[in-house]
């Protein structure tokens, strides 16, 4: 009977300590995140208070913006363009729209992961005008897959994932930064960014050469810019390089295929032998169209010599 007790005593005695062991960490949890909550909280508080001790001057934000717009790093990147329906987009990059910000002073951007489940992650872009207390949010989802030559790629590892998001998100962001800043500020800094490049004290023939040499990554060749300007490349102007390289800018970061821009049959991976075969001309032996197959352009110079 006193065997009993004392085992009966010794498990109670253990279960109680577990308890006891739980319920601090479980309360220094708690504490930790009140107080990251209230340290946030006093951030943002103090953040709009020296917005209003310290408000913005207009004409000093301005002449910041164009004395930003001359550097020519900043004007190479100033702008993206992409083709909907029929005709072709243009407008402030993420890029500009980052220095917009900073030089227009008193403004809170970001981007931030909400949740992540299921394969996915909801997102939020946000732009606040501490000054005015004016605010944009855009909640989007992004997927974590990648779409590839192969099909669709799930993405597992963390570090491809934040770059994906990174990369949604800061199309989201731009949307938000240029919400908040005044349309004519914006349209002056694209215009300014524009004239630093065509002010450019990089010859033209350096900046042909180096548009050809990233363009020809992506199978764009000389003869399709060309026909895209309706003339030889030796009387290309220096809004016409400016347009080039925002769309350069464009196929580089996903938003919009070559074939949107420039006239060029791509052949899919999909398409057999006999496919291609079909393109030789019998009577000759020459490939029809040669040269503007793109990534299976290897691929039709091995017909021709099969054929020779």
């Amino acid at each position: 009977m006193t065997k009993d007790i004392k085992t009966y005593s010794h498990e109670h005695t253990y279960g109680s300590f577990d308890l006891q062991f739980e319920q601090p960490k479980s309360q220094q949890e708690k504490v930790m995140t009140q107080t990251a909550e209230a340290r946030e909280a006093a951030q943002v508080q103090a953040a709009y208070v020296i917005a209003k001790k310290f408000p913005r001057n207009e004409h000093e934000a301005y002449t910041r913006i164009m004395e930003t717009c001359k550097r020519p790093s900043l004007a190479e990147q100033s702008t993206y363009a992409y083709p909907r329906g029929g005709k072709m987009v243009t407008g402030a990059s993420i890029r500009l729209a980052e220095a917009l910000s900073q030089a227009w002073g008193n403004l809170d951007c970001g981007i931030r992961e909400l949740s992540q489940e299921n394969g996915s992650s909801v997102c939020e872009a946000y732009a606040i005008d501490l000054q005015t207390n004016s605010r944009v949010t855009k909640v989007f989802h992004v997927a974590h897959k990648r779409d590839t030559k192969k099909g669709t790629q799930r993405l597992t590892d963390s570090r491809d994932i934040y770059e994906l998001v990174a990369n949604q998100g800061a199309r989201r962001l731009r949307a938000c930064i240029l919400a908040i800043i005044p349309g004519d500020i914006v349209e002056a800094a694209v215009a300014k960014c524009a004239q630093t490049l065509e002010c450019s004290d990089v010859p033209r023939a350096e900046q042909i050469k180096k548009l050809l040499t990233a363009f020809d990554e992506y199978g764009v060749k000389v003869e399709h810019i060309e026909k895209r300007l309706g003339h030889n490349l030796d009387a290309i102007i220096a809004p016409e390089i400016v347009a080039l390289k925002a769309v350069y800018r464009s196929i580089r970061d996903g938003m919009g295929k070559r074939e949107d821009f420039f006239d060029i049959v791509s052949i899919k991976a999909k398409d057999t032998l006999d496919d291609l075969k079909k393109l030789v001309d019998k009577e000759t032996g020459e490939v029809k169209g040669s040269g503007v197959f793109g990534d299976n352009d290897k691929e039709v110079e091995k017909l021709k010599k099969g054929k020779k």
